[in-house]
């Protein structure tokens, strides 16, 4: 497990500078685009000047602005990252009176996994998830549905939080909010780009302003790709295989796969949609909340495998059986 973990991580770096080379990509194509549709002439009254040659400069300026709003990304999802997805979740910090044995929970697993107990906040929510957020074992949280708590004994809720205690252990969940954050503005970006060359009318008739128009909505479809194409299917190749790391890592914390194979049958069962959820963050949750059909075309973005298939596993560490 340990050999699966640390090459998962290499894995990880080796997308994460991917990623960015991409944006880099993104904009070199802009440039070279620039370069072959922009011709900028001047008419002095005797002669036309002839078209200016701009060199490698503009395939330069869009690498740098493109590596500019990745590194700027890179360091939102790093500060503000996680405020903001518990914020668009709705999630609240969990009482301390009122959920105390939640609260003892998470502190003795935080001590047997040996990282400083994370914060606990909870969603009024009757669907039954949860998920684990931070850029740093210092500064991790974990929340709760109000649906989860209200199905799971003491004994599934062990195993849900010690699947979670394993994603900060491990450093998913950095992982995961900045690809999410990476993904997300580019679809922002994308949208934002397309608004601009629909709307700003590419230049009233004028051919230069057409032409700069024409350059902002290659742009905006070359994000688009990033957004809603490549950048999911890296988010699934990152995520699917860390679901069913953090089972085994979390059986291997509480030395008892029954409470998280019983949890996971529970929430096999789940048919309540996930109301604040979306694809986003959808992949932090211990249970999918957009995985709940049937169709094939659905599961090539599922970023968990099959929660059949996690049971599976979790059954044969049960009976003995090595993965």
């Amino acid at each position: 497990m340990y050999s699966e973990i640390a090459s998962n991580k290499r894995r990880s770096v080796i997308f994460i500078v991917l990623f960015f080379v991409i944006w880099l990509a993104i904009g070199a194509a802009c440039g070279f685009l620039f370069k072959a549709v922009y011709r900028h002439s001047a008419n002095t009254g005797f002669a036309t000047v002839p078209p200016t040659n701009y060199g490698w400069t503009p395939v330069i300026v869009g690498m740098v602005i493109c590596g500019l709003l990745a590194v700027g990304g890179v360091l939102y999802s790093l500060s503000a990252g996680a405020r903001l997805v518990l914020r668009v979740s709705g999630a609240v910090p969990a009482d301390p009176a009122q959920y105390q044995q939640l609260h003892n929970l998470v502190e003795a697993l935080a001590i047997g996994e040996g990282i400083p107990k994370p914060a606990v906040y909870v969603i009024n929510d009757p669907s039954p998830n949860a998920f684990a957020t931070g850029i740093s074992t210092n500064k991790a949280s974990i929340t709760f549905t109000t649906g989860l708590l209200a199905i799971m004994n003491r004994e599934e809720l062990e195993g849900v939080t010690s699947h979670e205690m394993s994603h900060i252990k491990n450093h998913d969940i950095r992982l995961l909010l900045v690809v999410g954050t990476m993904i997300g503005m580019a679809a922002l970006l994308a949208s934002i780009l397309w608004r601009s060359a629909f709307f700003a009318g590419g230049g009233r008739g004028s051919s230069r302003g057409s032409q700069v128009m024409l350059v902002v909505f290659a742009a905006g479809a070359l994000l688009a790709v990033v957004g809603f194409i490549f950048g999911p299917l890296i988010r699934l190749a990152l995520s699917r295989r860390r679901e069913s790391l953090a089972d085994v890592s979390g059986v291997e914390l509480t030395r008892n796969p029954a409470g998280l194979l019983s949890a996971l049958k529970k929430l096999q069962q789940n048919d309540k949609p996930f109301k604040k959820m979306n694809h986003a963050t959808a992949a932090m949750c211990i249970d999918d909340p957009l995985q709940h059909h049937e169709a094939w075309y659905h599961r090539l973005y599922d970023t968990h495998p099959p929660i059949e298939e996690r049971i599976a596993e979790l059954e044969k560490i049960s009976s003995g059986q090595s993965l």
